[in-house]
Formats: C-alpha cells, sequence, structure tokens
C-alpha cells in the first residue's frame, strides 16, 4: 500500500472522528441548554407565584386592618351616639348574612373523603374521588334543612362562592382543596340529621367505598369570608 493511501486513510478516520466529536459536542451543549431553558422557566414560574402568594397576603393584611379600623371608628361613633346602636346592629347582622363576619354555634360537620381501594382495580376510577357535584348537592340538602352559615375546608360559603372540580382538586373560593372535605354548617343538628338517614345521599356514598362521616356538634366556628364581595350589576332600588 503506497503511503499516499495511508496518508489519506488516516487523514479520512481522522476527519470521520473530529466530525463525530463535534456531533457529540453540539447535542450535548443542545441538551444541557435546554435542560437550563427548562429550570430557568421553572424558576422564573415558582418566583412569579410566590410573588403573586406574597401580594395577595400583603393586600388581605390590609383589608383586615381596614376592617379592624372600621370596627373601631364604629365602636367609638355608637359610644358617644347611643342612636347609633341600631345601626351598628344592622351592620353585625348583615355581616353575618352575608359571610363577612366569623360566628360559631350548634351544627353538623360533615367529612368526605376519598377512597382507599386501588384504582386499578375498579372499572370506573373517578367512583373513588369526591367530586364538586358531591359536595353541591349536600351544600343544597344543608340550605334546604336551614343552614345559616357553612364552610368547606374553612373556606366561606357566600352567595358568589364557585365550586369547580379539576381532578382530585376542587377549587372553593378561588382557593383549590383536596381530601379530606370538612363540611360545617351552623343550624339545628335534627335539621341536619336527615342527611344521614338510611338510603341517604352519605350513605350511597358509603356504598361506593368513599368516606362520608355525619356528627352533630354543639360548638362549631366558622370563619368569615376574606374575599372581596363586587356587586357589579345588582343596583338597590330606591
Amino acid at each position: 500500500m503506497s503511503n499516499q493511501r495511508i496518508i489519506s486513510i488516516v487523514l479520512g478516520f481522522m476527519c470521520f472522528a473530529l466530525t463525530a466529536g463535534i456531533f457529540i459536542q453540539i447535542k450535548t451543549v443542545r441538551q444541557y441548554s435546554t435542560a437550563s431553558g427548562k429550570n430557568y422557566e421553572q424558576n422564573n414560574l415558582r418566583a412569579e407565584v410566590l410573588r403573586y402568594k406574597e401580594r395577595y397576603e400583603n393586600k388581605l393584611k390590609e383589608i383586615e386592618t381596614i376592617d379592624d379600623a372600621l370596627t373601631e371608628k364604629i365602636e367609638e361613633a355608637t359610644n358617644q351616639n347611643t342612636g347609633l346602636e341600631e345601626a351598628k346592629n344592622q351592620i353585625n347582622e348583615g355581616n353575618k348574612l352575608i359571610g363577612m363576619s366569623e360566628v360559631s354555634g350548634a351544627g353538623a360537620i360533615i367529612t368526605l373523603a376519598d377512597s382507599t381501594l386501588d384504582a386499578s382495580k375498579v372499572l370506573d376510577p373517578s367512583a373513588l374521588v369526591v367530586h364538586d357535584l358531591d359536595l353541591l348537592y349536600i351544600l343544597n340538602e344543608l340550605k334546604n334543612a336551614g343552614a345559616e352559615a357553612i364552610s368547606i375546608n374553612e373556606q366561606r360559603i357566600v352567595s358568589t362562592t364557585a365550586i369547580e372540580c379539576g381532578g382530585n382538586i376542587i377549587t372553593v373560593n378561588g382557593e383549590k382543596i383536596g381530601s379530606p372535605f370538612v363540611i360545617k354548617a351552623i343550624g339545628l343538628p335534627e335539621n341536619f340529621a336527615n342527611l344521614n338517614r338510611p338510603g341517604g345521599y352519605l350513605e350511597r356514598m358509603r356504598e361506593e367505598s368513599l368516606t362520608a362521616e355525619f356528627k352533630k356538634s354543639n360548638h362549631i366556628t366558622i370563619p368569615k369570608y376574606t374575599g372581596i364581595i363586587n356587586y357589579k350589576y345588582a343596583q338597590s332600588v330606591k
């Protein structure tokens, strides 16, 4: 074999090795850049969520501070003018009705939870989780039974409350909550007991392997609604 041919073969092999090395390096850089880009986006998204959460908490504190200051001013005005006592009582009653004040009293506590069965062993896995329709049905039953205040996982139910389902997560008042769902209702406990009747909705949930507990209580506290109720279309009739 001539020296020229040997040199050609060596040069060809070196070119191939160099090309392969460059290709591998480019691929590695691209993979690293992609991974870095994803991590960068995730970090930015996480930081953005934290910033919004901080803003929400700060706004909530501002609202609570203003609410406390308003309550203090009302107290001062009432003490100086006994004629304002009736107006103060009307405000307090109105806040209770619309859910803007914390309330306590006798009632019932209902706890719902997803089934502990293996979802792979049933035909319909969705039957093993609590859905928004389950919560809505029970809320309607409680309202029909005379509930004066209701909460789900410490979220006060008001006229503008929206309950939406997304997989095994349910959104109440814009807040995501998961199983178990603790429903508190203030009212006459005996009226609520009908939910736990034989053949009733709670029993049917138990038959589907879901947790559906019911108990009466003489000491229930339901928090106030922490959002803002803004009526855009309903106007007072003069």
